[in-house]
């Protein structure tokens, strides 16, 4: 029995050699376990970036890709990550462009696509097959159901060159379906508002870009001696960058600038009241449209936007501004005698104003009128000047 345990007890006892195995497989073991933990990437499942094979296993669960096939995407994409994450002097530098739209400079400029449109697409088939024309020209109405059947002979004056845009602002949109056209129109609806408001928040340049020229239309035209096609033609010709179509001279007419001539095909000065016109090429005999029936070309539209207040939705003192967008203004603003229009004076937007204190809607509407024209000729005479200190000038007396 004795023997016995001390056999029991030395079998409890390693031998020098079986120590020193024991001690190197730990080291080894460590030094290996250490290569191994700096060499495997830190992962964080948010930032793996699975190719368009895994996105369409999302979508499709009948793909067939096995969780194995989900690994091998995600270590590739590990790896991928710890390399581009080292301090390789050949790593690719990260995307700046300081030229690029504001918020767009870390992407690379040949995708910045800066520019929108209103052209209408397709939910199928190649997008470079879309649009089997596209239209050189927008027109805009701001309407309201009343004046749908003067809108529909508005309308038909474009040519299919003309995108027609049209702003409710009664709300009535799809009450105008029956009409052929209206179905390649495009469409905006938002309740008493002007075509102003409409325009500051729908016509910014960037997305009326591929356009020659833009039509910013009230909805009271009368259209009878007007053609759309010749209209443009005469811009062109006469070098105008902001216009309109002359007046029918016994109807709503309020400056002799805008009044049809019949002995020539446009004019650009006129001869206002005494003491109208401080100067000649000023404001009402020069260098300026009323904002009834305005066009702009492309340029001009885009430094018109910017005059626009957001919160003066009436637009009431901008005709007299237009003139600081186009230079020289009283050869580039004229108004267009061949192709002439007939302002039918329809209250139809005053009468979405609303009664108070015994006023009726229309009085509180052009009672904003008149306020937001004083607004504007005092902001854009404060601003004027302070651009002037700031440039150590002395300001001159008023050029609003």
């Amino acid at each position: 029995m004795a023997k016995l345990g001390v056999n029991v007890g030395r079998s409890g006892l390693m031998r020098p050699n079986e120590t020193m195995r024991l001690i190197f497989s730990a080291v080894i073991g460590v030094m290996l376990g250490y290569l191994f933990g700096i060499s495997f990437p830190t992962v964080s499942i948010t930032k793996l970036h699975f190719p368009s094979s895994i996105i369409s296993y999302i979508e499709d669960k009948n793909s067939g890709i096995t969780t194995q096939t989900l690994l091998n995407h995600a270590w590739s994409s590990a790896n991928t990550h710890k390399r581009n994450s080292t301090s390789d002097p050949n790593e690719i530098p990260k995307i700046h462009v300081s030229t690029n739209p504001k918020g767009a400079e870390m992407l690379p400029p040949g995708i910045v696509a800066s520019e929108s449109d209103f052209y209408l697409r397709r939910l199928w088939g190649e997008p470079t097959e879309d649009l089997t024309m596209r239209q050189k020209y927008l027109v805009t109405f701001t309407v309201g159901y009343g004046q749908k059947a003067n809108i529909d002979r508005a309308v038909k004056k474009f040519s299919e060159n003309f995108t027609i845009l049209l702003f409710h602002y009664d709300g009535r949109a799809s009450e105008w379906d029956d009409l052929e056209w209206s179905k390649r129109t495009i469409h905006v609806s938002v309740r008493k508002q002007t075509k102003w408001w409409y325009a500051k928040r729908f016509l910014h340049p960037d997305i009326v870009a591929p356009y020659d020229y833009i039509f910013i239309w009230d909805e009271d035209l009368g259209v009878e001696h007007f053609n759309a096609e010749e209209y443009i033609k005469l811009v062109r010709k006469h070098g105008l960058e902001i216009s309109q179509p002359g007046l029918q001279p016994d109807r709503g007419l309020t400056w002799q600038m805008t009044k049809r001539r019949g002995d020539r095909e446009v004019h650009k000065v006129t001869e206002e009241r005494p003491g109208w016109c401080s100067d000649p090429h000023l404001p009402p005999c020069a260098a300026f449209v009323e904002i009834m029936a305005t066009v702009f070309s492309r340029d001009a539209w885009r430094c018109v936007w910017y005059l626009i207040q957001n919160d003066l939705v009436h637009g009431w003192g901008l005709d007299f501004a237009l003139r600081k967008c186009v230079e020289p203004a009283h050869e580039k603003i004229g108004v267009v005698d061949a192709q002439w229009i007939v302002h039918q004076v329809v209250p139809s937007l005053g009468n979405q104003g609303r009664a108070e204190n015994g006023k009726a809607p229309w009085e509180g509407v052009r009672e904003r009128c008149r306020k937001e024209w004083s607004m504007f000729q005092t902001r854009l005479a404060d601003a004027e000047k302070q651009y002037y200190i700031e440039k150590g000038i002395v300001p001159p007396n008023s050029t609003a």
